[in-house]
């Protein structure tokens, strides 16, 4: 029997539903697959939850763009940026300064 991805992810999560990875392997998943709402929910709670795991902030942010919620995706943003810097990730600061000010310039031109 041949196990979909999003099975097994949830098999991995349900023994290890505090693992980061897992959870941002389920939001990529859910969003892959067009479940905006099971993505947000996952993307969430990283960043509640885990909120050093950096590279969530530049997925949620772009999920609150596809969901024309853009003032949401600015603060997701400024909150990447925040921990880009706390953590001294400087890859993930260049790509979250850059849509932060590609996404403001949009809004305020």
């Amino acid at each position: 029997m041949i196990v979909n991805r999003l099975e097994r992810l949830l098999e991995f999560h349900e023994n290890e539903p505090n693992d980061p990875f897992l959870k941002y392997a389920l939001a990529t998943e859910y969003l892959r697959l067009n479940n905006h709402e099971k993505a947000l929910w996952f993307y969430l709670e990283l960043v509640n939850k885990h909120t050093d795991y950096v590279g969530t902030y530049y997925h949620l942010g772009k999920l609150y763009e596809v969901l024309q919620q853009p003032e949401e995706a600015l603060k997701v943003y400024e909150q990447g940026i925040a921990v880009a810097k706390k953590i001294k990730d400087q890859h993930a600061l260049n790509e979250l300064l850059g849509v932060f000010n590609s996404l403001q310039d949009e809004l305020y031109e």
